[in-house]
């Protein structure tokens, strides 16, 4: 677990990290609030996510259930004792998902961003029925190859969407995308700008605009350009706690 920074430094960071997207969002003629900002808290105690919530933040993103779950509940037992104030918290399942974990996902996670199958996608929403919850869902897709990043090639996505009309307590509502790692935030462009055609492409063959409404994209480095090219959700983790150890696997930035 990597130490957690000063409260007031995490206030800051959010403060800043919030200036930069309504100013790149502005930039885009778009306003600051059609930017979600998820606050990567991986690798990170519970006290970094007690700072954040205390300078506003509700949304934060994990890349492992097994490391999530005893944070989401020391955050329960803190809101319980009053330490903090937790009730519209939002927590994100950001990194990849093994379909014999669904059912321990489905429960405290209220987004899960690495939807990549059919099958997966049936998993969590017979989970989430049996949890009596609604999770939304996002459709990572990977428009790269890379061999150590999972997702839906996009020829496979109009499957899953269609397996999605079946679903009964979980919802799709969007795209996600892991671009390959470069300092240049530039290098990310045609990834984001190609999730942003996958999504309108999608819409002319009749998915629902419902289920297409959110696109996650953009870490720390080059969330500027997610945001230009039409991102709704930035999962931003670096620019908020700090450097972790161990380095990050690039689920985030």
């Amino acid at each position: 677990m990597t130490d957690s920074l000063d409260p007031s430094i995490i206030a800051a960071n959010l403060t800043a990290v919030r200036e930069r997207i309504a100013a790149a969002a502005q930039a885009s003629g778009r306003a600051p609030e059609s930017v979600r900002l998820i606050a990567v808290s991986k690798t990170f105690p519970a006290e970094s996510v007690r700072a954040a919530i205390a300078a506003g933040q509700r949304d934060f993103g994990e890349n492992k259930v097994q490391e999530a779950i005893p944070k989401i509940e020391a955050i329960e037992k803190m809101a319980a004792d009053g330490q903090v104030t937790a009730d519209q918290v939002r927590w994100h399942l950001i990194g990849h998902l093994q379909s014999n974990k669904a059912r321990k996902a489905a429960r405290p996670f209220d987004v899960i961003h690495s939807i990549d199958s059919a099958d997966l996608l049936q998993k969590i929403d017979a989970a989430a029925r049996e949890a009596r919850r609604t999770p939304e869902l996002l459709i990572q897709v990977d428009l790269a190859g890379e061999a150590t990043k999972f997702g839906a090639t996009p020829d496979a996505l109009q499957p899953i969407f269609d397996a999605a009309a079946s679903l009964t307590s979980a919802r799709i509502i969007g795209l996600m995308v892991l671009p390959p790692w470069s300092e240049d935030a530039e290098v990310a462009r045609p990834y984001f700008r190609r999730l942003r055609e996958l999504r309108d492409e999608l819409g002319s063959r009749g998915v629902p605009a419902a289920s297409l409404r959110e696109l996650s994209m953009g870490m720390s480095h080059d969330f500027e350009v997610a945001i230009a090219e039409g991102a709704t959700m930035v999962r931003v983790g670096t620019a908020i706690f700090g450097k972790r150890t161990p380095p990050s696997t690039a689920t985030e930035g």
